[in-house]
């Protein structure tokens, strides 16, 4: 009973996730979040805290040396150029599928730290959604944008997800949504397709959970880990 409720919050916060109940997220969409908020609302004023916070997804020995973005009126900038192939990041809330009814929550901070494959190959999406977002784009434009993108053979906008991307979500400070809050400390592993069966994930004794989101033609495979990034315990209750 434990994992099925552990795997049903996964399934409500997490930035690439889809609510299997659409009765619920139509009475969520019409209470909480039917559109964007003010813009300002998404925004880190200050620029140092939102590099500090994308850091805290990783512990030091990764993010100190990692490429941070923030996000400005414009989208996403690099901040601190890195030298270990990682990049750091604090998404919003449109990281989730265009469907989720937190997709409008501007209290979301997911800080990210993505290793060099899913830097190319998966942040791209989140990135693409994020000037879709900032140029006006309804959620049904942004998932047809995506959608075309992903089946450009040419693979010219978003190139083809790479084998062993995966991204550290270890931030005691991440805010995932509004039920789940800060969750857990968690590494995400992305792989393309419906690949739950293959990874053994969801079954009994299993510490892998499976989203699959078709939006980004992808499974998320978490494995829930016993440490925040800043190495205290995470204490269950």
């Amino acid at each position: 009973m434990q994992r099925k409720t552990i795997q049903l919050i996964a399934l409500v916060f997490l930035v690439q996730v889809v609510l299997a109940c659409a009765v619920c997220q139509a009475q969520a969409e019409k209470t909480s979040y039917p559109a964007m908020a003010p813009l300002d609302q998404y925004l880190i004023t200050d620029a140092n805290s939102e590099i500090a916070l994308a850091r805290s997804a990783a512990p030091a020995s990764i993010s100190d040396a990692a490429e941070v973005m923030v996000l400005g009126p414009k989208g996403y900038t690099t901040a601190v150029k890195g030298t270990n192939d990682f990049l750091c990041i604090v998404e919003r809330s449109w990281g989730a599928a265009t469907d989720a009814p937190e997709f409008w929550n501007p209290k979301i901070r997911a800080p990210n730290c993505f290793n060099q494959a899913a830097a190319r190959t998966f942040a791209p999406i989140f990135l693409m959604k994020t000037k879709l977002v900032l140029a006006g784009k309804s959620k049904a434009e942004i998932a047809a944008a995506i959608a075309s993108a992903l089946d450009d053979k040419d693979k010219k906008e978003l190139p083809a997800l790479e084998p062993g991307a995966m991204c550290y979500m270890m931030s005691k400070q991440q805010y995932l949504n509004d039920e789940g809050m800060n969750w857990h400390p968690h590494l995400m592993f992305f792989v393309p397709g419906d690949a739950a069966k293959s990874w053994g994930a969801d079954l009994p004794g299993s510490p892998v959970i499976a989203a699959n989101d078709p939006e980004e033609r992808a499974t998320i495979m978490m494995v829930v880990v016993g440490k925040w990034s800043d190495g205290t315990p995470y204490a269950t209750h």
